[in-house]
């Protein structure tokens, strides 16, 4: 069963089965797990496959022998054919872009320009939402509310209220949130 792969495809193989428990590829990458991520704005990172100019760079974690691989980048992550990694990458990369156009001053909608269900959750799931006055002291109302409004499939029955309040919650928790997260996982 030989494949034809590239070098870089090659270079990716060996580090990570260097690194797991089991001599072959289909195992062995069950064995790892995403430990963090990090961006380089001016994408001068390499990534452990050869591969140059990545811009995220995550780190896994092995889960068997607590081996590390950093940085690798989000393309080589989804050749270990995993659903539940892709997932996690694409969130993490999400969480990026909203806080640069956040940054920016960019307006930012409720919209599947800078949101999806599972950035919501992961935002809820880490924090982003602190019990308050408004929420009546639980965050999950906050989530529940953003999804919701996220769900609608009309945004025009969004009232002026709702509209106030998802600005609020986008201004007052999650820009915070992501500052204190991301801003140290940024290499300028």
């Amino acid at each position: 069963m030989a494949m034809k792969c590239s070098k870089y495809q090659e270079n990716l193989i060996l580090k990570v089965i260097n690194e797991s428990e089991s001599r072959e590829w289909k195992n062995a990458v069950n064995e790892w797990r995403i430990l963090d991520c990090e961006e380089d704005e001016f994408q001068n990172s390499n990534c452990v496959c050869g591969k140059e100019n990545i811009k995220y760079l995550f780190t896994i974690e092995n889960e068997l022998n607590g081996n590390k691989i950093y940085p690798i980048g989000s393309s080589c992550i989804k050749k270990f054919g995993r659903e539940d990694l892709n997932e996690i990458i694409s969130v993490k990369e999400s969480m990026f872009k909203l806080l640069h156009a956040i940054e920016n001053n960019k307006f930012i909608k409720l919209s599947s320009e800078f949101f999806t269900r599972k950035l919501i959750r992961k935002l809820y799931e880490d924090g982003a939402f602190k019990p308050n006055e408004y929420n009546k002291f639980s965050p999950e109302k906050d989530y529940d509310f953003l999804l919701k409004m996220f769900n609608k499939i009309n945004k025009n029955e969004i009232t002026e209220a709702q509209k106030r309040k998802i600005n609020g919650l986008i201004v007052g928790a999650i820009k915070p949130f992501l500052k204190d997260r991301l801003e140290n996982k940024i290499k300028k």
